[in-house]
């Protein structure tokens, strides 16, 4: 054995063979590429949705929950956002929106809005709030040019 440690080739250090921001595939992986796991699951997979999709039915016909959630999901549409008829107060001034915010809160506590529709309705007050407030503000800056220019 030789007491003589070989001399490292010089170049770039080990563990940082790219330049910082530059990688040794610039161009990067081609779109639409498919992981080779993903390829070899859907090679075993194909041909067997159908029988598959008959074990989870059957599955979940036998009280298994998981089984049922997934066949429910797929059954079901997402619920969206339903319509709500509620007389909303008329907001023309700041004034306005505490007889606004009481109506709101008043269908919540009769049940008439749920919590989350009184949060989207009181959204929309705030809304009015501030085009009010820039509205109120453009006036009276335009009031204040005038009058400075006279």
């Amino acid at each position: 054995m030789s007491d003589i440690t070989p001399r490292k080739p010089r170049g770039a250090p080990r563990g940082l063979p790219f330049r910082k921001g530059q990688s040794g595939n610039p161009i990067g992986r081609r779109p639409g590429c498919l992981n080779k796991a993903s390829v070899a699951a859907a090679t075993l997979l194909d041909g067997e949705a159908g029988r598959l999709t008959r074990r989870a039915v059957e599955l979940a016909d036998a009280g298994d929950s998981m089984a049922l959630k997934l066949c429910l999901e797929r059954i079901v549409a997402p619920r969206r956002e339903r319509v709500v008829q509620f007389p909303l107060p008329k907001i023309e001034r700041a004034a306005d929106i505490a007889a606004a915010m009481g109506a709101v809160a008043a269908a919540v506590a009769s049940g008439d809005l749920t919590p989350g529709e009184a949060e989207a309705f009181a959204q929309v007050v705030t809304t009015f709030m501030r085009a009010i407030e820039t509205s109120d503000f453009d006036r009276r800056l335009q009031a204040l040019e005038t009058h400075a220019q006279s």
